[in-house]
C-alpha cells in the first residue's frame, strides 16, 4: 500500500471518512483544518487518516479508516505508524488520538502502536452527535483519549 497526502485535485474520500466518524459536519470541519492522507492500492483509495494540529508541538489523528473489504489485514496499523513517523518528521513532540468507549479493536491497535490512555471525555458522543451510535453492541458514549510522546 502506498500512503500519500491527498492530491490537490482529489476529493476527500468521504465514504471512508464516514466509516470512522458518522458526522458529515465534523468531518468537513476537520479536513479543512488538517492534512488528509490516503492509502492506495492499484490506484484505489482504500484507507485514510487526517492529521490535525491542535496545540503547539501537538498533532492529533482525528480519523483512521480502512475500506471494509480490506479490514483485518494490518492496513490500519500501517496508517497509524505512518502518521506517527510523519508527525515526528515535522517536529511534533506529542501525537494524540481518540476513540469511542466501545472501540475495542481500535483501543488495542492504538496501544500496539505505542499510545497510552490519558483521559476520558465523558459523554463526548452524546454532546456531539444527535443520534445514538452503537458499536460492538455497546452505545458509544465516551471518548477515550490516548497519546504518545514522539
Amino acid at each position: 500500500m502506498e500512503i500519500r497526502k491527498l492530491l490537490a485535485n482529489e476529493l476527500p474520500p468521504m465514504e471512508l471518512l464516514l466509516l470512522a466518524d458518522p458526522s458529515i459536519k465534523l468531518v468537513e470541519e476537520y479536513i479543512k483544518r488538517g492534512e488528509v492522507f490516503v492509502g492506495v492500492i492499484s490506484n484505489e483509495i482504500i484507507a485514510v487518516f487526517v492529521l490535525l494540529p491542535t496545540r503547539p508541538e501537538t498533532v492529533e489523528i482525528v480519523n483512521v479508516a480502512v475500506a471494509e473489504p480490506e479490514q483485518g489485514q494490518g492496513l490500519g496499523k500501517q496508517m497509524v505508524l505512518y502518521a506517527i513517523s510523519y508527525a515526528k518528521l515535522l517536529g511534533y513532540k506529542t501525537i494524540e488520538i481518540g476513540t469511542g468507549n466501545s472501540g475495542v479493536s481500535q483501543l488495542a491497535l492504538y496501544q500496539k502502536c505505542g499510545f497510552r490512555m490519558t483521559s476520558i471525555d465523558r459523554d463526548f458522543f452524546v454532546r456531539h452527535y444527535p443520534e445514538a451510535i452503537y458499536e460492538n453492541g455497546i452505545q458509544v458514549v465516551d471518548m477515550v483519549r490516548l497519546s504518545q510522546d514522539l
